[in-house]
C-alpha cells in the first residue's frame, strides 16, 4: 500500500478535552499517544505541563484549545490564553473563532481577532488552527469568507469543528454534523496549499479517517485513536 501506518497516525491529534477527564484519564491518553506515535496530544489547557511530561523523549506533541468550546472569550483573553499554552510548552493551539461575529458579518473583528492570536503564535514559532464550528455557520458564503480571512492571514489549518457544540434539531434534541464531506471539500478548495485542513467531529473509524484523507484533510482530531489505528494494522497497513 502507498500508504503507511505512520502516515496514518501523524494525522492524528489525540483529543483530551472532555471536562469529565480526569488527571489520570489525561496521563493514560498520553501514554496510549505514545503508543500509536501519533502527531499530538490535544489536551485541557491546565493539563499542558503534564502532557510534556508524559511525552517528553517521543515525537508527539503538545497542542492545545484557546477560547474552547463557544469562541465567545475578549480577543485579550483568547491572546493570554496562547501566552499561557505556549510558555507551558504547546506548539499548536486551535482557537474557536467567535462565531456570532462571524454570523454579524463583523469581518473586521474576525480578521483581528485571528491576525492578533495567528502573529504571536508564528513569533513564537508555533502554529495556529481556527476552528470554524461549521455547525453554527451553515452559510457557504460565510464558509468561504472565513477561510478568505484565514489564507490572507496564513494560519496553519482551518478546522471544521470543536465536537463539543451541539445544534438543537427542530424536535428539540441537540446533534451535530461535524466534518461532512461537503464542509471539508469547501474548506479545501477555498484555502491554498499553504493553509491545511483539519476535521474534527465524527472522525471516528479508519474508513472515516480514509474519506477525509482523499479528500485533501491533512489532520483530524480524535478519542478513537487505538480502534482507528488497529484496524488500520489488521487490513495490513505498516510503516
Amino acid at each position: 500500500m502507498d500508504i503507511r501506518l505512520h502516515d496514518l497516525a501523524k494525522m492524528i491529534d489525540h483529543s483530551l478535552l472532555h471536562p469529565t477527564m480526569t488527571d489520570a484519564e489525561l496521563i493514560a491518553g498520553c501514554q496510549l499517544a505514545r503508543r500509536y506515535d501519533v502527531a499530538s496530544v490535544c489536551i485541557k489547557p491546565y493539563a499542558i505541563t503534564l502532557a510534556k511530561e508524559q511525552l517528553s523523549g517521543s515525537d508527539v506533541f503538545v497542542s492545545t484549545v484557546i477560547g474552547f468550546p463557544h469562541g465567545s472569550h475578549k480577543v485579550e483573553v483568547k491572546l493570554h490564553e496562547a501566552e499561557l499554552a505556549i510558555a507551558d510548552g504547546a506548539i499548536e493551539l486551535d482557537m474557536v473563532l467567535n462565531i456570532g461575529k462571524a454570523l454579524s458579518h463583523d469581518w473586521a473583528y474576525i480578521r483581528n481577532e485571528i491576525k492578533m492570536v495567528n502573529d504571536f503564535t508564528v513569533s513564537k514559532k508555533a502554529l495556529l488552527k481556527v476552528i470554524f464550528e461549521t455547525d453554527f455557520i451553515p452559510q457557504e458564503d460565510l464558509r468561504i469568507h472565513l477561510c478568505k480571512i484565514c489564507s490572507e492571514l496564513a494560519v496553519g489549518f482551518v478546522k471544521t469543528s470543536t465536537g463539543y457544540n451541539y445544534v438543537k434539531q427542530p424536535d428539540g434534541s441537540m446533534a451535530y454534523k461535524g466534518a461532512t464531506d461537503e464542509v471539508l471539500k469547501l474548506m479545501r478548495g477555498s484555502c491554498p496549499p499553504s493553509v491545511q485542513v483539519k476535521a474534527a467531529g465524527k472522525v471516528k473509524t479508519l474508513d472515516d479517517l480514509l474519506r477525509v484523507r482523499a479528500l485533501g484533510v491533512t489532520r483530524v482530531g480524535a478519542t478513537t485513536t487505538a480502534e482507528i489505528l488497529d484496524e488500520a494494522k489488521l487490513r495490513g497497513y505498516h510503516n
